[in-house]
């Protein structure tokens, strides 16, 4: 794709989104959206201008609990969260759009290690230090510790150390660092950059590579759900492969666009939170 066409576009559509737009449309963004990109922002918010008819404003925090916070305060109207901070919050909150990347609304969570290290599975990693991405982050953490769980483990107790990164992006860079021996990922964000960040991502290795969950979704409160604003967003983001600019956008994002998705893609997600929460 041509990012230069994003930019190029950019003039025109914020033109139109601020002629059109009138009441705020807040949306939320985690590490989850690839966000290093300051055009990418800006597209986004043009074309949500344009295609809503609401004035976009995005919100981004370090944290996933920062964002999901606000999002159950009701100071963001939706926002792209993790699949474990929503099955968390199942009771209040409803799904607005899952991506489909590759095709499918699934991802996995990967275990990658330094591309020179000589480990082949997770136990080949007791005792070394540890990358998580963030403490709500279902492929960053939650997956780890619940297969560590499975063994009769804990992270505290089998590795030597671990910290949180709070960002999948960061994660592989400690570990291309040597800052970790290991860590744990988002393969969507890993596979986007092996391809765009070749540098730093090939410094790294997929260890191991967990089943397939559901993409991290864009959720609303449920009370809120169909609100014209968080309706008008849910269109925006399932019509975006029939607009240019929004075509642009996916393809920053190496997504195939959105589709409304259902409460069971993150089952398994929630099976792993019910297990952990009777462990203890």
């Amino acid at each position: 794709m041509s990012r230069r066409a994003v930019v190029t576009a950019l003039p025109m559509v914020v033109l139109g989104g601020r002629a059109a737009a009138r009441e705020p449309l807040r949306l939320g963004l985690t590490p989850v959206f690839l966000d290093s990109d300051l055009a990418l922002l800006r597209a986004l918010e043009a074309y949500l201008g344009r295609a809503t008819g609401f004035a976009p404003e995005l919100v981004k925090r370090r944290t996933y609990q920062e964002i999901t916070a606000l999002l159950l305060a009701g100071r963001l109207d939706a926002a792209w969260i993790c699949g474990y901070p929503f099955v968390e919050h199942a009771d209040r909150l409803a799904l607005v759009a899952v991506p489909l990347h590759r095709g499918s609304p699934l991802y996995r969570s990967y275990l990658i290690v330094p591309a020179d290290s000589g480990a082949e599975r997770l136990e080949d990693l007791r005792g070394t230090t540890h990358a998580f991405s963030d403490p709500a982050s279902n492929s960053g953490y939650l997956v780890t510790r619940h297969r560590l769980l499975l063994d009769g483990e804990r992270p505290e107790t089998f590795f030597a150390r671990s910290f949180f990164t709070f960002g999948h992006r960061n994660v592989i860079r400690a570990v291309a660092a040597g800052l970790a021996d290991g860590g744990s990922v988002d393969g969507y964000v890993w596979e986007v950059m092996a391809r765009r960040e070749p540098a730093i991502a090939g410094a790294t290795r997929v260890l191991e590579a967990s089943e397939w969950f559901g993409f991290p979704p864009i959720a609303a409160l449920a009370a809120q759900r169909r609100s014209p604003a968080v309706e008008a967003l849910a269109r925006a983001l399932v019509a975006m492969p029939q607009d240019p600019l929004g075509r642009e956008i996916l393809a920053v994002l190496d997504l195939d666009g959105f589709v409304p998705g259902e409460p069971i893609l993150y089952a398994g997600i929630a099976a792993m939170r019910e297990r952990l929460r009777a462990e203890g």
